[in-house]
């Protein structure tokens, strides 16, 4: 799924790039709090977009002396560091300046734009709802690309179970920035509305709660893929029933998998043998295991099978 990481990142990345340009500009113009702070989370997320991509491209380095099993973690890095930056960058800030705008409120200024004076609610209302437009846009092509992954289970597992950091980390940068843009919207038009500026501070401050909310899941989601998770429960369970198809083997003791990379799993098998098996039997069945494994999931890159007794086995708590 590589090719559709890239393509809703890529998406992803104009799209904010764009939206930051005109959120700052609109800040700069009318002053507003929520708009400042949308326009600095769109530049984080701007910025994000290109570390995701460079851990792409580090990922696809080839092994060599010094990582052993190649460099396809580097993704699971650079998403966790995406996780903080929205943390720190986006949610920490809005929440700063939505408080200070709370303490020093400050109606929309009016924008004087080639001698002609447009209320800021006006400036920041068209602002905010090209925003929409654009973010909405590259939302559908990251849930485009995370349908074709999902297939048919829920979206909140399909989430929890991915091992492509880069592509539900966009998604959910992008569902997270619509529901900002709903927050900012809400508190421009009410504090106009209102006549109450306060509430501008305090729409920024709830857009840093959904985007803290968001990094902290990002974090526990990459947190694990980066420990060394387990493949999929039914890509285990389809390991298991090919190793004990195999002639010869008597007990399957454990099969221990980690993913080294969102299309790169490491396999172990733990296998009790028929006694009577010469060496040159075991070697051959070794080989045609290697090979049935890895064209069943190409994602399957290393298979390492050890011959144990089932009582000197490893023991492997699910």
């Amino acid at each position: 799924m590589a090719h559709e990481s890239n393509g809703a990142i890529y998406t992803a990345a104009g799209a904010n790039l764009a939206i930051a340009a005109a959120k700052f500009v609109g800040a700069f113009f009318t002053g507003s709090s929520a708009m400042l702070a949308e326009g600095v989370h769109s530049l984080v997320d701007t910025a994000n977009q290109i570390l995701l991509l460079v851990g792409l491209s580090r990922a696809k380095k080839p092994a060599d002396a010094r990582f052993p099993f190649g460099y396809g973690r580097e993704v699971y890095f650079y998403a966790f560091i995406v996780a903080l930056f929205i943390f720190l960058g986006g949610g920490a800030f809005a929440v700063y300046e939505g408080i200070h705008k709370i303490h020093y409120p400050e109606a929309s200024a009016d924008a004087v734009i080639f001698g002609r004076t447009i209320p800021g609610f006006w400036v920041n209302l068209s602002i905010l709802g090209f925003a929409v437009l654009a973010e909405g846009y590259s939302c559908a092509v990251a849930l485009k690309a995370f349908w074709a992954e999902k297939g048919d289970r829920e979206a909140i597992t399909a989430i929890r179970r991915s091992k492509d950091p880069a592509l539900f980390t966009v998604l959910i940068e992008d569902v997270a920035a619509l529901l900002g843009l709903m927050v900012a919207l809400a508190g421009v038009i009410l504090a106009e509305w209102l006549q109450m500026p306060s509430l501008d501070g305090w729409s920024s401050i709830g857009i840093g709660a959904i985007l803290i909310g968001m990094a902290l899941f990002l974090m526990i989601e990459t947190h694990g893929l980066l420990v060394g998770e387990a493949a999929a429960p039914e890509t285990v369970a389809a390991i298991e029933e090919t190793v004990r198809t195999e002639p010869g083997v008597r007990h399957v003791n454990a099969v221990l998998t980690q993913h080294l990379g969102p299309s790169d799993i490491l396999v172990n098998v733990s296998l009790d043998m028929e006694d009577d098996l010469k060496a040159g039997e075991v070697e051959a069945m070794v080989g045609r295991l290697d090979a049935r494994l890895k064209a069943r999931n190409p994602a399957v890159k290393r298979v390492f099978i050890e011959i144990q007794a089932k009582e000197n086995s490893p023991r492997v708590r699910s």
